[in-house]
């Protein structure tokens, strides 16, 4: 079976015991702080477990692209070194939400894996939780019993606490957990060695290939357990690895899985790849590039782009990682990492056709990464070279200024090392690393206590596009602190208070108590955590009652300048199409109540012309007060049929909310507010265009009162030059006229400082005094251009042999210092006019550096000058 029958063959087997197949969600993760990407099958349904959002099928299956290089679940290091972890993986998973449990979990994961797919049964083992006596947990007999209708009791094994109890986290849904292992030995290892001895013994041939999790307790901040009102089942099977068992291969990328990447690498290197558990550096790097072009390029097309912090330095790291293995180990020296992209595009088209879709963005982006670090790569080597000319070991120091500053790999420079007989301090460098992990946590850490009940129910409903004031119930509340900073969470039953998401901020506004005395809360901001909204006040007074009913109301004002920009952006996004062309994507967005930011894939600049042309668009589109037409239930698929614009990157339900302004014009999947026509907006005005990464450029604009603040301060603005240029009647003309002049007038005043500075030559040469051998000339002299100065030493170091030359310049209270010396000294005396001139800049307080032969500082003191003039004088002895 290939790889997609094998997929297939899944999905097909669990749609036929009544499950709903639903759509993998992206792989960047959105709403939920403790994540950045998906890592397991389950977080998708994370809401559901938390009991946070209703369960629309109680019996669903998947497979879920799951990326897992940070945190606890890191296994980048190992990604390619062995044969089977990796970046991104699918999770084949099938979940019953509070309907069947263990007995269908077990028997149909027998039935799938021996009937279905034809596995031996005589080649599989299984485990169950053995129980914990510090947790009072006993054994899953239960688990056990159903097993040994299947499958002989030898082949049940007993797991601890670490092997077969799940849990999502340090607090939330857990359970104990019954994983299936196949061992894929030879017939001649297997008798020689029992393969219940290998289980959970990372044998590269004895592997776990599904994993079912039974969800049964919630764990509290305390550590308890307590048991869920419903339970659950939770399953996860590693596509790859089972490919790699159907396929009877000893290793994941020999299958149809990764080969077609794998070959490509291999053809257009000129170098064979080895199949099986080869370590040779050359199938190692084939095999990280093939891993890592499927992590790379699904972020990007599900809207994660690489940068230097977040998700986006996970993405960059993963990219450099691969680079840096095709540049030592395959010769690639040119950009040859995004002309994979093709090849996996066409491996997942029809499967996950998000990325066939935006081939061509993807590659663009991972080329320009490439051409990056591809200089920082050679800018690395220089420095290190550099170095190793200096110094006798590469210490921790330097490796780790390599590595955090330049984004040089740390591998790398130990490769490097040894090849010139250096040693690099990793403990050094460890120490600086884990140093730097530390102040990171401490920045981010967010430490939460437990919900505090305070009415029972689980509605959370959101009124916001309605009404603006509500009466609500509280439904609980916790603290948090997080960056020193102590702050509350408030979940009410019903609210006006849209959390951010999508781009639009959340609202702030006011929750008041009833009655004569009413306490009023400050709502800072409202965020979405899974399915919760969830409000963020900065104070509950001590003893305060939040049992009895609230009016909830939202900062009206700002709301109504956050829906003007909101809008706009819907319109600039479907004008953007009309004057650029239909490939423009939203890679991002930011709505608040000042100004809107619009991302959006394109690889040129946006002209002033078209910026115009934008304008008109928009401007036109909100004179004609379009009506906004809102639709908040429609079949998703059936959203897509009409043409409805969606993003890359979001988790989409069933049923979608549509918003159209003219559907001739915008109709966009979205969740947010809007105004009720486009007159509200007022007037729209782009105030920047720019890049923001690779085949990404950014728009700002205002729209509203900002606008008309924005065209009356520039109006003041042209008033007051009209008027200190006394009102002409040509303004472009007389500022062109203005301009010459300035310039004419900048030559002339260069001109006389450079013919001043021709003077001071043979001035300053007379002044040269012999000591040792050495023409020393130290003096202050007054130009004003740094240029001339420069030019000035330059030529004394014409006509002055042997110069040692320090010259004090003194520019609108700033001193600064200049030091030329002769080749000829540098070479015979060991003299660096940098660190030379390092040492004179501390009597003007001040710093600098340059080349052994010139060097110049500045300073805050100009009081020093003539002590650093005197000190120059003494190096000379």
């Amino acid at each position: 079976m290939t790889t997609k029958e094998i997929r297939k063959a899944f999905l097909d087997f669990f749609a036929s015991k009544g499950h709903q197949i639903v759509p993998s969600a992206p792989i960047v993760v959105k709403n939920d702080p403790t994540l950045m990407f998906i890592n397991a099958g389950m977080n998708p349904f994370k809401e559901i477990f938390l009991g946070e959002a209703p369960v629309k099928y109680s019996r669903v299956a998947d497979t879920q692209r799951c990326l897992r290089v940070s945190g606890k679940h890191n296994d980048l290091e190992e990604v390619g070194i062995d044969t089977y972890h990796h970046t991104m993986f699918e999770m084949l998973g099938n979940w019953s939400f509070g309907d069947y449990f263990k007995k269908e979990a077990i028997e149909w994961s027998w039935e799938l894996l021996t009937s279905v797919y034809g596995i031996p049964k005589d080649r599989l083992y299984v485990t169950v939780f053995q129980g914990d006596e510090k947790e009072g947990l006993p054994k899953d007999q239960e688990a056990f019993d159903f097993w040994k209708q299947w499958i002989a009791e030898d082949r049940i094994l007993l797991g601890n606490k670490k092997d077969n109890f799940w849990e999502m986290g340090d607090t939330g849904p857990c359970g104990p957990c019954s994983e299936i292992h196949v061992d894929c030995r030879s017939d001649e290892e297997r008798a020689t060695v029992d393969g219940s001895a290998l289980v959970n013994n990372d044998h590269p041939q004895v592997i776990e290939i599904w994993n079912n999790v039974f969800m049964q307790f919630n764990r509290l901040k305390n550590g308890s357990l307590q048991p869920l009102p419903a339970q659950h089942v939770d399953t996860g099977m590693g596509l790859e690895r089972l490919v790699r068992v159907l396929q009877q291969k000893s290793s994941n990328y020999d299958t149809d899985t990764f080969q077609p990447l794998i070959q490509f690498i291999s053809q257009q290197s000129g170098i064979a790849y080895n199949l099986g558990e080869s370590d040779s550096k050359t199938d190692i790097a084939m095999r990280v590039m093939a891993d890592h072009i499927r992590a790379i390029a699904f972020a990007i097309a599900d809207g994660q782009l690489p940068s230097n912090n977040k998700a986006g330095y996970v993405i960059r790291r993963i990219l450099r990682r691969a680079v840096r293995y095709s540049y030592t180990f395959l010769g690639f020296k040119e950009p040859f990492f995004n002309k994979l992209v093709p090849v996996l595009a066409d491996q997942f088209d029809g499967v996950f056709p998000e990325l066939k879709a935006q081939q061509d963005f993807v590659q663009k982006v991972i080329l320009e990464e490439e051409v990056s670090f591809l200089r920082t790569l050679a800018t690395g080597i220089q420095r290190f070279e550099k170095y190793a000319t200096e110094n006798t070991d590469v210490v921790g120091d330097f490796a780790f200024e390599l590595y955090d500053t330049f984004g040089f790999p740390i591998d790398l420079t130990e490769l490097m090392a040894r090849e010139k007989g250096l040693a690099v301090d990793m403990e050094g460098f460890n120490q600086a690393l884990e140093q730097q992990k530390s102040r990171s946590r401490a920045a981010t850490a967010i430490d939460t206590s437990d919900w505090v009940i305070v009415n029972e129910g689980d509605e959370n409903e959101f009124l916001g596009y309605d009404v603006s004031e509500t009466e609500s119930r509280v439904l609980k509340y916790r603290k948090i602190s997080a960056k020193g900073k102590e702050q509350f969470q408030i979940v009410l039953d019903k609210t006006p208070f849209y959390a951010e998401s999508g781009g639009q901020v959340g609202d702030t506004g006011t929750l008041k108590t009833s009655g004569s005395n009413p306490e009023v809360l400050i709502v800072t901001d409202t965020k979405k955590e899974n399915a919760l909204i969830v409000h963020f006040v900065d104070e509950i007074p001590e003893g305060l009652d939040l049992s009895q009913p609230l009016t909830s109301s939202i900062d009206l004002h700002k709301r109504v300048q956050t829906e003007n920009n909101h809008s706009a952006t819907h319109l600039l996004q479907a004008a953007l199409r009309e004057v650029i062309g239909n490939h423009v994507q939203q890679k991002g967005s930011l709505v608040n109540s000042d100004y809107l930011r619009f991302d959006f894939s394109h690889f040129a600049k946006v002209t002033e012309e078209e910026i115009a042309r934008i304008e008109t668009i928009v401007n036109r589109r909100i004179r004609e007060n379009i009506t906004k037409k809102e639709e908040r239930a429609v079949p998703y698929q059936e959203a897509i049929n009409r043409g409805v614009t969606a993003l890359f990157g979001e988790k989409y339900g069933d049923v979608v909310r549509v918003i159209t302004f003219d559907p001739e014009f915008s109709m966009e999947l979205c969740g947010g507010t809007h105004v009720k026509s486009t007159g509200q907006i007022g007037y729209f005005k782009i105030i920047s265009e720019g890049a923001v990464a690779a085949g990404v450029r950014r728009i700002e604009a205002i729209t509203g009162e900002a606008a008309e603040a924005y065209i009356n301060e520039q109006n003041r603005l042209i008033s007051e030059i009209r008027s200190l240029m006394k009102n002409p009647r040509d303004l472009t003309k007389s500022l062109e006229t203005l301009l010459e002049e300035n310039s004419r007038l900048k030559k002339e005043i260069e001109k006389s400082v450079y013919e001043k500075a021709a003077n001071l030559k043979h001035e300053l040469a007379a002044k040269a005094e012999q000591i040792n051998g050495i023409n020393f000339i130290a003096e202050r002299v007054d130009l004003a251009s740094a240029d001339a100065v420069k030019n000035l030493a330059y030529n004394l170091k014409d006509i002055v042999e042997n110069l040692f030359l320090v010259i004090a310049t003194e520019t609108e209270g700033k001193p600064g210092l200049t030091v030329m010396i002769s080749e000829s000294i540098v070479d015979q005396k060991g003299f660096h006019a940098g660190n030379i001139v390092r040492e004179l800049a501390k009597e003007i307080k001040g710093g600098g550096g340059g080349q052994p032969f010139y060097a110049t500082a500045g300073g805050k003191d100009a009081a020093g000058l003539d002590a650093a003039l005197k000190k120059a004088r003494t190096l000379l002895g």
